[in-house]
């Protein structure tokens, strides 16, 4: 993973009617994020789907992440999320082996971790593995979400601990978390790293923008006044897919897919089950209502 890169991406999983890995579309896919938006990808984040996969999947997945992401010339990173801490080291000991030296973790989420077993967490995963470099992905799905105080002490003790992912668009809470900038970089989503950006130097972790990625590329190079203007119509494409999701889908993959959908149709929509994911329809209201300009 480039340390200081602008843009970074997700790849989701395509399954097909049977519920297997689309091999294919998936390593197709991140020859075009690579190509057309940045090399800097992970998989298996929420979007990827890293929570419900089997192990045999993950593997199967990761092996074809690691050779796409080589025939790119793609920086490759492998998200790792479970609830079982030795699941969390043996997948970084077998992506490691394959290649990889970058991993996104995510904590433990069945219970809120208290400071004790936080610092046992990153001892286990950062302090185990020296030669790796993690991102964290703060997201109060996993119950604790981190501040600048926890950061300030995890960054001293794992100088391999590099960088947070975080979605939030709290200006106080983005405040505290840049007080660890730039020891750690941090990636925000469209409307924190508008924010964010008026006066630091931080990542885009690109969600909805995706949609177009030219224009996502066009919203990192612009000026302030880009952004807030972009911030209007993407405001529209967000209220646009909550309105579909209502009682229907809530997996963070459901929105990721449709988006990725408009730069490719045949893109499949399916979550792995139980989780029910948007249907076709579901993609066509959304493709209409996106602004323009946001279409490719």
């Amino acid at each position: 993973m480039n340390p200081t890169a602008d843009i970074l991406a997700t790849a989701v999983v395509p399954w097909t009617k049977s519920y297997e890995f689309d091999e294919d579309k998936f390593c197709h896919q991140v020859h075009e994020i690579a190509r057309g938006l940045t090399p800097n990808i992970y998989v298996f984040g929420t979007a990827g789907e890293g929570y419900a996969v089997t192990e045999s999947q993950f593997d199967h997945i990761s092996t074809a992440f690691w050779s796409s992401s080589q025939e790119c010339d793609a920086f490759p990173m492998l998200g790792i999320i479970s609830l079982s801490l030795p699941t969390i080291i043996e997948r970084i000991e077998r992506g490691r082996a394959l290649g990889f030296r970058d991993f996104q973790l995510s904590l433990p989420s069945w219970g809120e971790l208290n400071d004790r077993e936080l610092d046992t967490f990153f001892a286990e995963t950062c302090g185990r593995f020296p030669d790796c470099h993690f991102h964290h992905y703060n997201l109060v799905r996993t119950k604790r979400f981190l501040t600048s105080v926890e950061y300030t002490r995890l960054a001293e003790a794992h100088p391999n601990l590099v960088a947070v992912k975080a979605g939030t668009r709290d200006p106080e809470v983005i405040a505290d978390l840049l007080k660890v900038s730039p020891r750690l970089r941090f990636y925000f989503t469209e409307y924190g790293y508008a924010h964010a950006r008026r006066t630091h130097d931080v990542g885009f972790l690109v969600s909805l923008a995706s949609a177009n990625p030219e224009r996502a590329k066009a919203f990192v190079a612009g000026d302030d006044a880009r952004r807030t203007a972009d911030l209007e119509d993407l405001q529209a494409m967000l209220e646009s897919l909550k309105e579909l999701s209502t009682d229907k889908f809530h997996i963070d993959g459901g929105f990721d897919k449709m988006i990725y959908k408009v730069n490719d149709p045949l893109f499949p929509l399916r979550l792995l089950p139980p989780y029910a994911g948007p249907t076709d329809e579901d993609f066509a209201t959304f493709r209409a209502d996106i602004a323009d300009g946001w279409m490719r």
